[in-house]
């Protein structure tokens, strides 16, 4: 394993709520993504979802309140919980999450990115 710069790893892309696979622990893996809008309203049955943000403003919208994550916050949301991530432009975050976990949970739609198109960058 080689040490990671992830301010360089966010230069390598510019593809909105498309995750980028960087690193692999203990079947977790660790994806970076930028986001600006809303992705879409989904869940996870199996997998918490662990966001970190990086620059930018993350909105996870629940059911029941809107978790506000400004740079340096962090939030796991729990398996089972419906979501929708909202971000302001140029947005960067981190999610740690098991590698069964898919990108939109239960839904898909034109935003969903599927496992085998989440590359290693």
């Amino acid at each position: 394993m080689k040490k990671i710069n992830i301010s360089e790893k966010f230069d390598l892309f510019s593809e909105l709520w498309t995750p980028k696979v960087i690193a692999e622990s203990n079947g977790q893996l660790v994806k970076i993504a930028k986001g600006e809008g809303e992705l879409v309203w989904h869940k996870h049955d199996n997998e918490d979802e662990l966001f970190i943000v990086f620059k930018g403003q993350l909105t996870l919208q629940l059911r029941s309140e809107d978790i506000v994550l400004n740079a340096g916050e962090m939030y796991v949301v729990p398996k089972g919980v419906e979501h929708c991530p909202k971000a302001t432009p140029d947005t960067h975050f981190m999610m740690v999450e098991p590698s069964s976990t898919a990108h939109t949970g239960d839904t898909n739609s034109e935003l969903t990115v599927s496992s085998d198109k989440q590359a290693w960058i």
